[in-house]
């Protein structure tokens, strides 16, 4: 007998071809596109600040201006290039260029700024919100130290008790800060702390190196820390930050930094002291702390609400700054790095950072943010039950499906089932009327 193909049996094709797909896609085995239309990828420190340039973002409906060139909401710059799509969301934004004018009601961004690099951001919430160059690789001199405590403190109780030896100081380098640590004396790390954060004591830090079990220990246990913090653009040479070949951090890492370590109390105190005295074989002597915004100069004045963190200052790097500033109920962090060489420059930038940054609350709308650290995230977290061992598939089968293809043909043919009555209903007559 010769097969024919009725136009009924045609339908039936047609219904099961668009019945499938869609059962497959209900039941995940084909993945549906994002709903703001990306890829799905994960970006890299989940913020915009992946260019070189001033980042602000209006919280209005103002177009965002990247120096003569308009950023659409679609996220495109347009103008004598032509669009060139940049990545929006979570991502990056911004290019080299005129700073990012703030919209209807927000301050301008301070017209000083000399540095190479800075951040804005949100001590509470994370939000960036201003930056420039945030991701730009710098040498970071002492503001480093902020790593090193973050990475030790939890580890080397402030009790601790320690002699000092001579092999322990022999490596300072020459030129490098101290606080004053002597051959032969015996301190407490709660001590040898106050010299790192106050004095930005290298010797300090050699100490404690050697306490947690040497240089290689401490760099490979920072480099982790950073690692898990999600500071990308940081390499560890030198634990107390001196100068040394590939050693980098950035604005953005420093801040992530800064805040994690916030985190701890003894490493909030110890950045919030301004003054303290220090250990001697005659007694002890008064130390204070090198953060000019906290405890001044003869060329600029302690800022109103500083509560730490940690500058610092090389041939290399230049002048480098990360603050804590507080007013009210908002903390606010800065970081600047290698502005002009004029005195105590990274302080008045800072400053003037902290003030448009508390005076646009509520008015922009953050460029970026903060990541989490990665040993926070409920990704990272083990999962509270067991997982079920996969189910063996039934004889006969390749076993080699993917995953969430099984659980499609189900719902296939239900709405094959439900969409039946559709495509089959001249075939259901023929039927009954040739039994008739």
């Amino acid at each position: 007998m010769r097969s024919q193909v009725t136009r009924s049996q045609l339908r039936c094709v047609r219904c099961a071809a668009v019945a499938l797909p869609a059962a497959a896609l209900l039941a995940g085995a084909v993945p549906a596109a994002a709903a703001d239309g990306s890829d799905g990828k994960s970006t890299v420190g989940g913020e915009l600040l992946g260019k070189p340039g001033d980042h602000v973002r209006p919280r209005t409906g103002v177009p965002l201006r990247v120096g003569g060139e308009v950023l659409d909401r679609a996220g495109t710059r347009t103008g004598p290039r032509g669009a060139v799509p940049l990545e929006t969301g979570k991502v990056r934004l911004g290019t080299p260029g005129e700073p990012v004018r703030p919209g209807r009601g927000a301050p301008r961004l301070p017209d000083e700024l000399t540095a190479a690099s800075w951040v804005v951001a949100d001590a509470k919430t994370g939000e960036v919100l201003a930056a420039r160059n945030a991701h730009r690789r710098l040498a970071p001199a002492s503001t480093l130290k902020m790593l090193f405590a973050a990475s030790l403190l939890p580890k080397l109780g402030s009790a601790q008790r320690h002699r000092v030896s001579a092999a322990e100081l022999e490596g300072v380098g020459d030129g490098s800060s101290a606080v004053g640590v002597e051959e032969g004396m015996t301190y407490a790390a709660r001590d040898l702390w106050r010299g790192v954060f106050l004095a930005s004591g290298n010797d300090a830090v050699h100490v404690l190196m050697s306490m947690n079990g040497g240089k290689a220990k401490t760099v490979a246990d920072m480099q982790a820390t950073a690692d898990d913090l999600g500071a990308a653009d940081t390499v560890v040479k030198e634990p107390d930050g001196y100068d040394a070949a590939g050693q980098s951090s950035s604005a953005y890492d420093l801040t992530l930094i800064a805040r994690a370590g916030l985190r701890n109390p003894e490493f909030r105190e110890y950045a919030a002291t301004a003054r303290t005295t220090f250990p001697a074989a005659g007694g002890a002597f008064a130390v204070e702390n090198t953060n000019r915004l906290m405890t001044g100069d003869f060329d600029v004045e302690p800022y109103k609400g500083i509560a730490g963190v940690k500058n610092g200052n090389t041939s290399e790097a230049g002048a480098t700054f990360t603050g804590l500033a507080k007013r009210g109920d908002r903390e606010l962090l800065v970081t600047v790095m290698r502005p002009s060489d004029d005195h105590n420059q990274v302080y008045r930038e800072a400053a003037s950072l902290l003030d448009w940054g508390f005076d646009a609350a509520g008015t922009v709308e953050p460029v970026g943010r903060l990541v989490e650290p990665k040993s926070s995230r409920e990704d990272a977290k083990p999962a509270r039950h067991a997982a079920k061992p996969p189910t063996a598939p039934p004889a006969g089968t390749a076993g080699n499906e993917a995953e969430g293809s099984s659980a499609a043909l189900p719902t296939a043919a239900v709405l094959l089932a439900l969409l039946s009555p559709l495509a089959f209903p001249r075939v259901r007559t023929r039927l009954r009327r040739r039994r008739g």
